[in-house]
């Protein structure tokens, strides 16, 4: 059920049933598993953690180390981890067995595409290319040979498993509701420059060149792989308005000039952050905003004084055990400090809600499973600001 265009890896029977069983899995865990891990941890996890220390759990971080105690939490645990690495797996070696055949399809459809704009003497900094994210080998970045885009091609069918599906064919979801906050909350917002920072291959990006035909998209990232596969999908998908540039979201000052842009995006990427680079990215962001202009950030809620301690410490599972390592602390920060320290005036910051539009076709009875996962589940937080 996943989304074909002209660079998608083509599947056998048998990697289109692993695709399924790993996305069905995902489901599965978060509605049947985790609200068994909840009532472990009501019942067993907090009254031994009282009895020993003799006060009530005081911290995410307590908590978590409390679960690691008990069966249910390391059950779900290992079965999350588990269908990590099965993903990357699965869809690497569906990439790699045709690295060539797709290389060859996206050179084809690329190659003297004055849209694509690399840098091979880009350095890639030490937070990137110390971490193999979301337990993918090589992360986004690493090319393997000349012309690569076997990590735009895993990321692109893999995602579909994280999500289990629930962010449509295209994975594309996630972007669609930001289109869709954007015209509701901004009705007379008509940007003629976009930019997206950590685009990787245009997942939540084309939705908005889609929505905006009128307006020019630029994704910028790191890695060469997925731009070149984030290009020829988006010609595949007959998305003609954006152009892809390998680039560090943190220094664009020698290809962007100030004011350059009507709207900046960061879409689930600043939890992959370092925290200077956060810094970094969120001062770019205003020197690129134009009078007027804005600025949406996209993730996970922060954790915050009235989120349960059950709940932080489940989301931070990513930081301890999904090779996310900034996730923890990031999501402890205050973002809105953040902004203005950036430049923002505090009466400009921006809060919202966004929540990922579910393909019905695939999943007919979405509505209907309000699971909480904890980290999986199409609903992020909105933080932005007005230039």
């Amino acid at each position: 059920m996943i989304g074909r265009h002209g660079v998608f890896p083509d599947t056998s029977h048998d990697e289109i049933e692993r695709i399924n069983f790993l996305a069905q899995m995902n489901r599965h865990l978060a509605a049947r598993v985790v609200p068994g891990v909840k009532a472990a941890y009501d019942a067993r996890v907090v009254p031994a953690f009282e009895a020993k220390h003799g006060r009530p759990i005081a911290t995410r971080h307590e908590a978590r180390k409390a679960m690691l105690e008990d069966p249910a939490f390391c059950t779900w645990s290992a079965l999350r981890r588990m269908t990590m690495e099965q993903r990357q797996q699965a869809g690497r070696w569906t990439a790699i067995r045709q690295r060539e055949a797709l290389n060859a399809r996206a050179a084809a459809l690329i190659d003297g595409d004055p849209r694509l704009s690399l840098n091979p003497a880009l350095k890639i900094p030490r937070y990137v290319s110390a971490v193999d994210h979301h337990c993918m080998p090589g992360s986004y970045h690493s090319e393997y040979v000349p012309g690569d885009v076997t990590n735009g091609a895993n990321y692109d069918h893999a995602g579909f498993v994280t999500t289990g599906g629930l962010l449509g064919k295209f994975s594309d979801g996630g972007g669609h509701a930001v289109v869709k906050w954007v015209k509701k909350n901004l009705p007379d917002f008509a940007p003629k420059r976009i930019l997206e920072i950590g685009g990787t291959v245009g997942h939540s990006s084309l939705p908005l060149a889609l929505a905006f035909p009128e307006a020019e998209l630029t994704i910028v990232d790191l890695g060469a792989p997925v731009l070149r596969y984030g290009l020829a999908r988006a010609k595949s998908l007959g998305v003609e308005n954006v152009r892809f540039v390998q680039a560090s979201g943190e220094d664009l000052r020698g290809i962007f000039a100030d004011g350059s842009f009507d709207w900046v995006q960061t879409t689930m990427f600043l939890h992959e952050l370092s925290t200077p680079a956060l810094r970094n990215i969120m001062r770019e962001s205003k020197r690129l905003l134009r009078p007027g202009g804005i600025v949406l950030h996209v993730e996970q809620p922060q954790y915050t004084p009235d989120m349960p301690l059950f709940e932080q410490a489940m989301r931070d599972w990513d930081a301890f055990y999904n090779n996310e390592p900034f996730w923890s602390h990031m999501h402890e920060m205050d973002l809105d400090a953040e902004m203005e320290a950036a430049g923002f005036a505090r009466d400009a910051i921006i809060h919202g809600g966004v929540y990922g539009v579910v393909d019905r076709e695939l999943f007919p009875d979405a509505a209907e499973d309000d699971t909480e996962d904890y980290g999986r589940k199409a609903a992020w937080h909105v933080i932005g600001a007005v230039a």
